[in-house]
């Protein structure tokens, strides 16, 4: 089996914080059980983007679910890629499903969900879900575990 850091341009060595979304490298290493139905789940429970009116932050915990075929994201490469929205002016829909359909158009995935769950802003927060379509049969999908939003009470 070829070796994963040779296979890959950010993992085990240094890597900058890449500018915006689209100058982000995301990267991807072969799925160890291609024949397989198991569910893989990323949490970022510190997602910070721009409001692309005000250039205020706006925060999120995102969760990442997808069921591999061929591929898995490689984790360094998407904690980078994560973060390259700390300085990217976008709507909350347009963040969550834009990681969507990108990690969705790099993996191609059996299938795969995310769960954008936004701190409020002017009062409201907004939760933003987007998937690929019907998860495989007999997957087993835990509920994401993030609690609706309730306030300070």
């Amino acid at each position: 089996m070829t070796d994963i850091t040779e296979a890959t341009t950010l993992l085990g060595r240094p890597a900058a914080l890449p500018a915006s979304p689209d100058e982000a490298v995301l990267e991807k290493v072969p799925n160890p059980h291609p024949g397989t139905n198991y569910l893989a789940r990323f949490t970022a429970p510190e997602f910070t983007s721009l409001c692309p009116v005000t250039g205020q932050p706006d925060f999120a915990q995102l969760v990442i679910d997808y069921v591999p075929e061929g591929w898995l994201v490689e984790s360094k490469s998407l904690k980078l890629y994560l973060g390259s929205f700390r300085n990217h002016g976008a709507f909350h829909e347009d963040c969550t499903v834009a990681i969507g359909l990108r990690l969705h158009g790099l993996l191609s995935p059996r299938w795969l969900r995310i769960g954008g769950y936004w701190y409020p802003r002017g009062g409201i927060p907004i939760d933003v879900f987007w998937q690929s379509g019907a998860p495989p049969e007999g997957v087993w999908l835990p509920d994401q575990g993030v609690a609706p939003y309730r306030g300070r009470g």
